[in-house]
Order: structure tokens, then sequence, then C-alpha cells
């Protein structure tokens, strides 16, 4: 009958081994390949205050997905679930291990779905576009034109910049339209109608014609901070060509 804690940092794991030699071979299967959860300490006896104050130190350390407790077998004493609810530390109980490991693993995805969301503005992927020459709907913002997606994936919500003028900023892709259906993404060889709209009063004041035209290649305005944020939640929706042109954009902003 076991009880565990856990924390992400592996410097601040404390195991005990002579503890562990005592406990049955499930303490092992957290950190096994198969489940892989990463685990602080390994205790015996019904959870209590004294181990939800322990979880709680991943709160501290802004690691909302480790201030938890996975309770095998075990209860839960009153004082402690009060203070766990107080403290915003999640216990997790089962009789079947199995099924403590499933709940945590599920309870991850959704902290992971949470934080997709919420750096979903700061997500950039990589574009280049082309503007067709004969499908400027709009010259200024919102500025409306048809593009070619010349390598990469337009994406709704991309901030928009001009290399060859200086770098100069136009906007952030609003919407985008092919065959007057909308889509939320295109990618290579696509033909697009696409709005531009401003974020900015500088942004406002740019047009087409005057201060950019067809022949200026039109790119995401990627950053350090879009480019973690693209490797930490959207790494596989991006194939080997499209890091490779996120390289190439990463060059051409100077970008460390």
């Amino acid at each position: 009958m076991s009880r565990r804690r856990r924390d992400r940092q592996q410097n601040l794991s404390c195991p005990r081994p002579e503890a562990k030699l005592r406990c049955a071979p499930w303490w092992r299967m957290p950190q096994s390949p198969a489940v892989n959860i990463p685990v602080s300490a390994i205790s015996i006896g019904p959870v209590n205050k004294r181990d939800v104050m322990a979880a709680s130190v991943a709160l501290e350390r802004k690691q909302k997905e480790f201030a938890c407790i996975l309770a095998f077998d075990v209860k839960v004493t009153e004082e402690g679930q009060r203070m766990a609810d107080e403290l915003n530390v999640k216990i997790f109980t089962a009789d079947i291990i199995y099924h403590l490991f499933d709940k945590f693993t599920a309870y991850m995805a959704d902290i992971r779905e949470e934080r997709k969301r919420a750096a979903g503005d700061d997500a950039v992927f990589p574009c280049r576009l082309k503007i067709i020459p004969n499908c400027v709907f709009c010259r200024k913002d919102p500025i409306v034109v048809g593009v070619e997606v010349v390598e990469g994936i337009a994406r709704v919500g991309t901030p928009i910049a001009i290399p060859s003028k200086d770098f100069i900023t136009i906007g952030r892709i609003a919407s985008m339209e092919v065959d007057h259906k909308s889509v939320e993404k295109a990618g290579l060889g696509k033909n697009v109608a696409m709005k531009i709209v401003s974020t900015a009063p500088s942004e406002a004041a740019r047009m087409y014609g005057r201060h950019f035209d067809h022949t200026d290649e039109l790119v995401s305005a990627i950053t350090r901070k879009s480019i973690d944020t693209v490797k930490e939640f959207y790494r596989d929706e991006l194939c080997k060509d499209d890091w490779q042109l996120m390289v190439k954009l990463k060059k051409l902003f100077d970008i460390p």
C-alpha cells in the first residue's frame, strides 16, 4: 500500500532506496519507458497534510502539472484533502495502478492543451507568400489580396513582414479563403484570398502600391519566442521542409 509524490526536476527528486526495497515492484512502473512519470518521493500510508505541503512546492516553481500526489490503494485524510483543495494540489486515487497512471496522463494532456491554447498567439508558422498582381482587392487596412504560398504554411493569426522594405510589418492574417470557403491554414502551392488586419497604428498606415507591391515577398514575422512556442506545442504539425524554412527565416531576421 503505497503513495507517491513527484516533481519534474531530476535534481529535486529525493529517492529513499531502503524504503523502495521494501515496497512491491510497482514503484518502478512510473519511470518505466511505457509510463515515464517523474517521481520526487515515495512513502507509505494515508495521504496527509505533510504530503500535500511537500507537493505544493511545485506551485512555487510555476510547475502546476507536478503539484500532484498519486495515491495507490490508500486513503486520503480529511485534513489532507482540505489542504489540497486550498493549495490547488491534485490528488489522484485508484485501487488499480494502471488506472492511476491513466488519470495522471489524462491530466497532463489537459494541462498541455490548456497551455497550447494560451500560447496560440505566440505560435508563428513559417511561410513565404507571393502577391498575385491581379488579385488586389483592398489596398489599405484591412488589406485584402490574393497570394500564393511559395513555401511553408500560411495560418490565420500569423504576423506578416516585408523583408525587402526594411522588415516593416503590415498586420496579422485575419482570415483566408480558398474557392470561397474559409480555411485556417494553407500549405505549399495553395492560392488563397487573404485579409491582413493591422495591429498597430504604423501598420494601419501602410498601403499596397505606396509602401509595397506584388514584387515584394511577404513572410512570417517570427521571433525567438514564437520559434520556441512552435517547438514546444506544434512541432509535429511542421514537416522537414517547414523547419528548414524556419531556419532560413531565423537567419533572415537575425534571431540568435
